[in-house]
């Protein structure tokens, strides 16, 4: 601008301006422009690798699915016995307590199955008391003859066995020596008949002398006597086995007859049980009728249905003047307090997941995250346990991800800020580190 001043607007044209300087002042600008957007791209693909570093910690650990929701226990209410409705307790939807009548059954005809009881428990208690009257008596007696029979019968016992080692001693010992005697005396005989039939030539040729020859008679003669008495003593060892074996046969028919005593006692004892067992079937009845009265009694109990637990009565289906069977659904208890998310993570979501990790519970309803903790992971896929479980069998297979049902325990909820109710949708998010 100096410059202008100086030489005027007339000198203007003759003014020469430095090529370098004119192209500083054209690309001053260009090069402010390039620098800023440099800058710009910079900063953010660092604010976009922030970003998704971020991200990435954010999800990197993490397991989500939004095929889960609230679980609980729902327990139905059954009547437990044919009757008609005389009230129904509750409404629709209407909190209840444990032990709480919900509905009543008319009780006339199981307190006449009561009265009925008592009445057949208190007959069956007096005929039990007259059946055990005569039992002690009779077992006494039947006692007393049986232990008489049973000492006649030891001592026929014993007299057998003394018979019965007499006829073993007559048939084997004394036999025995009886006929080794015989047979020792025959041998003696035979050898005195021998010599003396050889001193018989030698005494005639009067190579012995004759009083050799009557020494050797007198000896054969003494030898046959000897014989003849040992088979005398045979013949009355035989005889002895005759009469020990008659004793014998004496001896067991008194065993016998003394058995016969005994079995007849033992049959009056068979008298005295049957009579006990006679009385223990009346007391028997008095424990039947007692049980019939007992189940009476509680089928009248039934007539007043009561809530199992604390919960909200729901899906009633009963109402007075209805009449219901055995084991027909009323109603079902919700226990709105006891409730736990089931949540269907696909197979490849849990490698790394395991019970007691920290969860969270995004629930459809109230738009919040309720935190919780991993419980349980089931046994089996939820198409094993299926209804209709797929059969791959007939070679129909198509590779399909699994889902795996995930039991969450969620941490106590205030009921001033949400209720959860069994069946809610909620997204599941599992921490896995």
């Amino acid at each position: 601008m100096s410059v202008e001043i100086e030489v005027g607007l007339e000198n203007a044209g003759k003014l020469k301006v430095s090529p370098v300087e004119g192209q500083n002042l054209d690309l001053e600008p260009e090069k402010n422009t390039v620098s800023s957007i440099r800058t710009r791209l910079i900063i953010g693909g660092i604010a976009l690798l922030a970003v998704v570093f971020g991200l990435y910690l954010y999800f990197h650990n993490r397991e989500s699915t939004d095929d889960a929701q609230v679980d609980g226990h729902i327990t139905p209410i059954a009547a437990k016995v044919y009757g008609r409705v005389s009230k129904v307790l509750v409404n629709d939807n209407q909190q209840v307590k444990a032990g709480q009548v919900i509905v009543q059954l008319e009780r006339g005809d199981y307190q006449a199955a009561v009265d009925e009881a008592k009445a057949n428990l208190a007959l069956a208690e007096s005929e039990a008391r007259s059946a055990g009257v005569d039992v002690p008596r009779t077992s006494e007696t039947a006692a007393s003859d049986t232990s008489s029979a049973q000492a006649q019968l030891a001592g026929a016992q014993a007299d057998l066995l003394r018979a019965q080692a007499s006829y073993d001693q007559a048939q084997t010992a004394d036999l025995a020596y009886a006929q080794a005697n015989v047979d020792k005396s025959r041998a003696n005989a035979q050898l005195a008949q021998a010599d003396l039939a050889r001193y018989l030539p030698l005494m005639e040729k009067g190579e012995i002398s004759k009083q050799q020859y009557d020494a050797a008679k007198a000896n054969a003669d003494a030898t046959a006597s000897a014989l003849n008495a040992d088979e005398q003593r045979l013949a009355q060892a035989r005889r002895n086995i005759e009469i020990s074996r008659a004793q014998l046969d004496a001896a067991k028919a008194r065993v016998l007859q003394a058995q016969a005593g005994l079995a007849s006692a033992r049959a009056d004892i068979k008298r005295v049980a049957m009579r006990s067992a006679d009385a223990q079937a009346k007391l028997a009845k008095v424990d039947q009728a007692r049980a019939q009265l007992a189940a009476a009694e509680l089928n009248l109990s039934y007539c007043d249905i009561v809530a199992p637990v604390d919960g909200v009565a729901t899906h009633k289906q009963v109402e007075a003047g209805q009449v219901v069977q055995q084991g027909q659904g009323l109603m079902v208890i919700v226990p709105l307090q006891d409730v736990w998310v089931t949540a269907n993570f696909k197979e490849t979501q849990l490698r790394k997941m395991r019970p007691g990790q920290k969860a969270y519970i995004e629930v459809d309803t109230y738009g919040k995250t309720f935190t919780g903790h991993v419980d349980s992971i089931a046994g089996a896929t939820g198409a094993v346990v299926s209804l209709l479980p797929p059969e791959n069998a007939t070679g129909n297979f198509v590779k399909v991800v699994q889902r795996i049902p995930v039991k969450i325990l969620l941490d106590p909820i205030p009921a001033n800020e949400a209720v959860l109710r069994p069946g809610m949708n909620v997204v599941a998010t599992v921490i896995t580190k």
